[in-house]
């Protein structure tokens, strides 16, 4: 009976502290090349403050990169913010984000927009750089 009380505060120890390491061994192996870049996109238009993950969408989705690179976006960052119609009509009327965010594939562009609009204080508060320079 003492020796099966051992064996138990031992695995107490034990179990908890390897699930620490396999966690952090998961964090760790991200891969860029296959998931996109881990850090998010913050676009300035069609207004500033406007998040996108790749990690969420390929990692947390499972959506491989060629399901929107380069049909729906170029490879090239910060190429789809050049284009005039890079704007929430064109998202509306189903490009760019609004080729999935329709409301059938994934929540509607018109719908939750917090989701990805975090604005001018978001920004500063995910980089820590404030660009306020009315103060």
């Amino acid at each position: 009976m003492k020796r099966i009380a051992i064996i138990f505060i031992i695995l107490a120890f034990l179990v908890p502290a390897v699930c620490l390491v396999a966690a952090d061994t998961d964090e760790n192996e991200y891969d860029e090349d296959l998931y996109g870049p881990e850090a998010p996109i913050i676009w300035e238009k069609p207004v500033r403050g406007v998040i996108f993950s790749h990690k969420r969408h390929t990692m947390e989705f499972g959506l491989d990169c060629d399901e929107c690179h380069d049909e729906i976006f170029e490879m090239e960052a910060g190429a789809a913010e050049e284009y005039d119609d890079f704007n929430m009509e064109a998202m509306y009327d189903g490009k760019y984000c609004g080729a999935c965010h329709d409301g059938d594939y994934a929540f509607a562009a018109s719908s939750r927009c917090t989701t990805c609009h975090i604005g001018v204080r978001g920004v500063e508060r995910l980089t820590g750089k404030s660009d306020d320079k009315n103060h």
